[in-house]
């Protein structure tokens, strides 16, 4: 069982950083794809990133590319989200998730979620 629990978010503004964290602990961390999904009010649960176990492959959404960038340290069983450029559009709440398949975009393949973390940037 993988447990995730997200921190870091809060309100921003517009063009401002914020680094999610989301730690897990479980000794089968490292074998685990890592991604970050994220759910505006109304909205379905969108892909943002995700990264390999190892750390060495990662993918992003295209609306996210540029500006947000996912990295791990399987020795503290962590897995980050930093996000540039904050944008409105950006607001939602934010969900880490572990899978056993590789580098997966859509939720279903996601085995562990977190109970997410909200991100609210104003204009």
């Amino acid at each position: 069982q993988v447990h995730p629990v997200e921190s870091g978010g809060g309100l921003v503004q517009t063009g401002d950083s914020l680094r999610l964290s989301c730690a897990a602990s479980v000794r089968t961390f490292s074998m685990y794809t890592l991604g970050w999904f994220r759910q505006a009010p109304g909205k379905e649960r969108d892909f943002v990133a995700a990264i390999s176990p190892n750390g060495g492959s990662a993918n992003y959404a295209d609306s996210v590319k540029g500006r947000f960038t996912i990295s791990r340290d399987n020795a503290k069983n962590t897995v980050y989200l930093q996000m540039n450029s904050l944008k409105p559009e950006d607001t939602a709440v934010y969900y880490c998730a572990a899978a056993a398949k590789y580098l997966p975009t859509v939720t279903y393949n996601y085995n562990y979620w977190g109970q997410g973390t909200q991100v609210t940037v104003s204009s």
